[in-house]
């Protein structure tokens, strides 16, 4: 599933439809394996009851037989930054993180909401994850490259600078989500290729950028992901804090 943004209630629509949560929104899904892709919050009504919902359904689905993943997305990061850095003012932007995080649709409830133990497990997100031979990144972007030549190197290095970077580090990561589209465009298929033989899989899935700005079709039309290069890579970003109805995505093995 992609971006989320705090949208819970249709988080729950889509789960309980699929089968995967009951009318509770406990797990319901036996030993399915659900990813999220990213960008929880942000621009939403309950980005941390996302968060803590997501949270849950892990162990659930743990005790289940059944695996709740989730990657960090950039929203996620910007939060974290207006926690850790809130007062700090970013070299980029020339305020603090805070007012960035707030600029870019920061909800002041999830704050309030969010405790230690949610601040710890968005730290401890991996970038990427390697799920039935499909990559699974938040972005369609070729940020990861600088962070490590493998899976493993770019997760522990996403770990480090979460728990451990400077608001220097937390701002360069940032500014470089704002890469898009970098599987679109006359070099996408070499950039998608690359990726997929640095971190592994036959084929990528992202969120990151809404569909509807890619396609230019009217949000309420964004039920499926977008599928191109072939088939070998997805956008599921169905933009539901554009008005999207938002989807699952389930993959063909």
């Amino acid at each position: 599933m992609g971006d989320v943004h705090g949208r819970i209630t249709r988080l729950q629509e889509h789960l309980q439809s699929a089968g995967l949560v009951d009318a509770s929104f406990n797990w319901n899904g036996e030993s399915a394996v659900l990813w999220f892709v990213g960008d929880y919050v942000d621009r939403g009504p309950a980005g941390a009851g996302v968060i803590k919902a997501i949270m849950r359904l892990q162990n659930q689905a743990r005790e289940s037989g059944g695996q709740v993943g989730a990657l960090i997305g950039n929203h996620d990061i910007l939060l974290l930054s207006a926690v850790r850095y809130r007062d700090t003012v970013s070299a980029t932007t020339q305020q603090t993180y805070y007012a960035d995080w707030i600029d870019e649709g920061g909800n002041l409830q999830d704050l309030e909401r969010l405790g230690a133990a949610e601040i710890d497990w968005l730290m401890a997100l991996p970038a990427a994850a390697l799920v039935a031979d499909t990559l699974l990144l938040h972005a369609d972007s070729l940020l990861y490259r600088s962070y490590g030549t493998s899976l493993e190197a770019l997760n522990q290095a996403f770990h480090r600078l979460l728990a451990d970077g400077s608001a220097q580090a937390y701002n360069q990561l940032l500014d470089e989500f704002g890469q898009h589209r970098a599987f679109l465009g006359a070099d996408g298929a070499a950039h998608l290729a690359e990726m997929l033989l640095r971190y592994g899989g036959s084929r990528l899935v992202h969120g990151h950028t809404p569909i509807m700005k890619i396609t230019g079709a009217e949000p309420a039309a964004i039920t499926a992901p977008y599928v191109y290069q072939d088939g070998k890579c997805i956008n599921v970003d169905g933009g539901m804090y554009l008005g999207g109805p938002g989807f699952i995505y389930q993959l063909n093995q």
